[in-house]
């Protein structure tokens, strides 16, 4: 018998330095993509998979997420006494969207270290796992698709995403054996190898469903690159245990976690905006109209 994937951590503690000044006082999570922070995608996309729990885990300094998910009273009265129905709707249905709840990281100590701090909160039952630098534009949701290769598979699951050879220094990097088409039994992995040591061109991006026994695992890795506790190293031990399998990610993927990723994610989700997405569009179509004249 499978056990049912219950809850999500969405690990929310960095910094954020890429975006710098943005982030100086504004945590990278609540930058707008369209009319919603990056977050808020993220937890609409574990709820839209079938998953009502949310462990969020932040870090000093990051209230602001903590603030969009409860409710505002004094905001949600403003907006009924002026009588912005639809804006009101819009606020409330944010608080209402899952059980949410919050946990600090300490140090900021790597990925690793984030999942590590949810552990008395995930309890001994398998969990996704996503980060908000990554966002994904599938259907269904990435996360749904990956809870039917869990099902079927019985075992933790990392999505998947082919780079080129020269970016294998930037992801975890697996060795892959084919089971299915866009299903992998994972047979070893590395955390950010030169081009000439990767194991493959699949690199692991940010969605995972582990099952408990990673905690374990997270327990006595030890520090890597950077003196972080790498996720990587703690899936290749966990690795030595029990079976581990990839899903090659069909749909779009973008690394929300860099400027000019943002941007593409919020010109592609803008366009397809239903109350924006027509104006934008004519508006994109003129400005480059314009600018070849």
């Amino acid at each position: 018998m499978v056990i049912a994937v219950r809850k999500a951590v969405i690990p929310a503690a960095g910094w954020g330095t890429r975006f710098l000044p943005a982030t100086k006082a504004v945590p990278k999570e609540m930058l707008p993509l369209a009319d919603k922070p990056l977050i808020q995608y993220i937890v609409e996309e574990v709820v839209a998979s079938g998953i009502k729990q949310i462990i969020i885990v932040t870090s000093s300094g990051k209230s602001a997420i903590e603030d969009h998910f409860n409710q505002n009273f004094e905001l949600e009265s403003m907006l009924q006494q002026k009588g912005e129905r639809e804006l009101l709707e819009k606020v409330r249905r944010i608080a209402a969207l899952a059980d949410i709840c919050f946990i600090g990281q300490q140090e900021q100590l790597g990925l690793g270290d984030a999942i590590l701090a949810t552990r008395e909160l995930v309890g001994d039952e398998p969990f996704a796992v996503l980060l908000p630098d990554d966002l994904f534009d599938a259907e269904p949701p990435l996360m749904k698709q990956m809870l039917e290769v869990y099902r079927r598979y019985k075992g933790s699951v990392i999505a998947l995403w082919r780079v080129a050879k020269e970016d294998t220094v930037r992801y975890g990097i697996v060795k892959p054996e084919q089971v299915v088409e866009g299903v992998y039994r994972i047979l070893d992995m590395v955390e950010k190898p030169v081009p000439e040591e990767a194991p493959s061109d699949l690199a692991i991006l940010g969605r995972y469903i582990l099952t408990p026994e990673i905690f374990e695992a997270l327990r006595v890795t030890p520090p890597g690159k950077g003196g972080e506790i790498q996720l990587t190293d703690g899936l290749a031990l966990l690795l030595k245990r029990q079976a581990i399998y990839g899903y090659e990610l069909a749909g779009t993927y973008y690394d929300a976690g860099k400027p000019l990723g943002l941007l593409k994610a919020s010109v592609a989700l803008g366009l397809r905006h239903p109350e924006m997405g027509a104006n934008f569009r004519e508006y994109l179509k003129k400005f480059f109209e314009k600018s070849w004249d």
